[in-house]
């Protein structure tokens, strides 16, 4: 039986979609079953990050609603062998959906794929609390910011309270330079503020941007860089042990302090 794994963050534009798009391709390099599903009904988008966006003739609403099987809505990546998608329905709202046949869809992919990332959308909604509410594994994707955070903490006292086990949170569009300069946040004290462990860290990266206008999720990995942080991550989710990405010296204290005091969690 494979894992649902649900990326979500707080608020928009923190590089959700980004994410699962580059890690499902990275795991699926490494020869894990993987199927990506855009879990933003009326708003979907996953499936232009992978090209896929002219290929779409089922989503899982068929499935749910009883007049599609899995094989039908299943898309295939074809450029890697072990990546799938499936895409959300553009006028069927997931509220409408029934919560067994909601529940059976899930565990079908669960038995099919070793990886299920669900792309779900910003905030707490009804689309995120379709993959939330039978989620394995969360991630949480956050800026390096106070309002981000916030956003995602929130998120996080959610998803704790559905009873999600395994929540991560990772750091995207990093920029060391404004570390340095005090005037970003770093790693640890993201997590300090979040008390949640960290599962990586994403530099800002314009080869992300070009792979994605693309409809590619290929970004070379190097040494450093996105494509180095995506792999990293995917190798982590397969249970490896990789040193993460260092970015910059740790915040002043003060900052830091005052930053705490926006959020549940105090020390």
């Amino acid at each position: 039986m494979g894992k649902l794994i649900i990326i979500a963050s707080g608020k928009g534009g923190t590089g959700k979609t980004t994410l699962t798009a580059h890690v499902g391709a990275a795991l699926a390099r490494s020869g894990r079953l993987t199927v990506l599903v855009d879990a933003d009904a009326g708003f979907r988008n996953l499936d232009i990050a992978l090209g896929l966006e002219s290929s779409i003739v089922y989503d899982y609403s068929d499935y749910i609603n009883g007049t599609s099987d899995l094989d039908d809505i299943l898309i295939k990546n074809s450029d890697l062998e072990n990546l799938y998608f499936v895409a959300a329905p553009q006028s069927v709202p997931t509220s409408d959906f029934d919560e067994d046949k909601t529940e059976e869809f899930w565990n079908s992919l669960k038995s099919r794929f070793e990886f299920v990332l669900a792309d779900a959308p910003a905030g707490m909604g009804d689309g995120f609390m379709f993959a939330a509410k039978y989620a394995d594994e969360a991630i949480i994707v956050s800026l390096a910011e106070t309002s981000s955070l916030r956003d995602a903490d929130r998120v996080i006292s959610v998803l704790e309270d559905l009873g999600t086990e395994t929540i991560r949170l990772v750091l995207n569009r990093i920029r060391p330079e404004l570390i340095e300069r005090g005037i970003m946040m770093n790693a640890d004290d993201c997590v300090d503020v979040l008390s949640i462990p960290i599962l990586g860290i994403i530099p800002e990266d314009e080869a992300v941007t070009e792979s994605m206008f693309k409809g590619s999720p290929d970004t070379e990995a190097g040494e450093y860089g996105a494509g180095r942080a995506f792999e990293n991550i995917a190798s982590r989710l397969r249970g490896n042990q990789v040193p993460m990405m260092e970015f910059g010296s740790s915040t002043k204290k003060g900052f830091l302090s005052r930053v705490k005091a926006l959020f549940r969690k105090q020390s």
